[in-house]
């Protein structure tokens, strides 16, 4: 496999429209306000991830005499108390702080006290974003419409439709940007092969031994995860899935692990320790992500079945126990020839979390089912 594969047939800097939501992206992440358009609406928008008492009485300044909405999550503004079925945006008092602003967003008990609404078209596609950005997905937002507010040259501006395409053009845009082969403990030789889309995330496809790809690869989606595979958490059994995986492939011959970077089901790996604080609390690992606004998986499989198209992978041996993996790889057009098992030993620190993941999301866990027919 070779680095020089041809670029997408998109144009050189991509579409406009991706090019702006990946601008927009960075800006998020780096705290500023962006702009978002839609019919009727000329959202000016600061993240909350980030938000300080300097940087809020800036942004009221700037908005007043609008007072800014709060945009939260259906799954926040439930654990609010609000009955919602899409986002929301709330009335913020005359008299607010950054701490008090995050209580609304992150903490367990807290409750709404003003006026809520069904969040606008603009207003979802920001949570949309926030998301995107890996930060906690709720926005401070004031529709500025009417108003020449003076900042159009230094705030980037985005359509709200371009950022419902953003995550197709990502996966479009994946290219192969470099390749090496590197020993590993065991003793075998990987290749890995590094992608990376047009906002300059990388996502690496690591090749053990020799697989031939013109019978089923083994295959093993595996989600970055820093405490687990870095410092050996007990907390998950992601290290250990990440371990028995590389052994497994390297009985059968051969096969193809995809380290995403999808830190904490897709939250990023800030929002991944905000779940464990609240799991300390109570709260199981799939309440934990609602808690804070999220699905409980954040996942997309798109990326992975596109990285295993570039290699011309598309009958696969999936190495997993989560449904979900073999249903978002097979919707996207890869073949699934047969489910290989990837149970890790138990602990006290790990029962609970996979004992959730069997009973709530289905994942195949014979050893769970084991202990708690034990107990039964």
């Amino acid at each position: 496999m070779s680095a020089a594969r041809s670029l997408p047939s998109s144009a050189l800097f991509g579409s406009p429209e991706y090019t702006s939501a990946s601008r927009v992206l960075g800006e998020l992440q780096a705290s500023r306000p962006v702009q978002i358009n839609a019919p009727g609406e000329r959202l000016f928008l600061l993240p909350v991830e980030g938000l300080n008492d300097q940087r809020l009485a800036e942004f009221l300044s700037f908005c007043h005499p609008a007072m800014p909405d709060l945009i939260i999550t259906q799954q926040r503004a439930v654990v609010l108390g609000l009955e919602a079925t899409t986002p929301m945006a709330i009335r913020l008092p005359q008299e607010t702080n950054a701490g008090n602003i995050f209580n609304l967003v992150a903490e367990r008990t807290s409750r709404v006290n003003g006026e809520a609404r069904a969040a606008s078209p603009a207003s979802v596609a920001a949570i949309k974003l926030a998301k995107l950005s890996r930060g906690l997905p709720a926005v401070l937002a004031a529709n500025m419409i009417g108003r020449d507010f003076g900042l159009d040259h230094s705030v980037v501006v985005i359509d709200a439709e371009a950022i419902d395409r953003f995550a197709v053009d990502a996966v479009n845009s994946l290219a192969i940007a470099s390749e090496a082969l590197v020993p590993l403990a065991s003793g075998v030789s990987a290749r890995f092969v590094v992608f990376r889309d047009g906002a300059g995330t990388d996502q690496v496809a690591i090749i053990v031994g020799q697989p031939d790809f013109a019978k089923p690869v083994p295959v093993r989606l595996h989600s970055a995860c820093l405490t687990g595979d870095v410092f050996g958490s007990r907390r998950c059994d992601c290290g250990d899935q990440l371990a028995l995986a590389l052994t497994r492939m390297e009985d059968l011959g051969g096969g193809v692990i995809l380290y995403l970077a999808q830190e904490g089901r897709g939250l990023g790996l800030a929002n991944k320790m905000r779940t464990y604080r609240l799991q300390d609390s109570g709260l199981d690992t799939f309440d934990a992500n609602t808690t804070l606004g999220f699905d409980d998986d954040e996942r997309d499989y798109g990326v992975a079945a596109r990285m295993l198209q570039i290699m011309n992978c598309s009958r696969i041996s999936l190495l997993t126990n989560n449904p979900a993996k073999l249903d978002g790889l097979a919707q996207a057009g890869i073949e699934i020839a047969a489910r290989i098992p990837l149970e890790t030993p138990i602990n006290p620190y790990n029962k609970r979390y996979l004992t959730t993941k069997a009973a709530r999301s289905g994942h195949q866990l014979v050893n769970v089912k084991m202990l708690a027919a034990e107990k039964s």
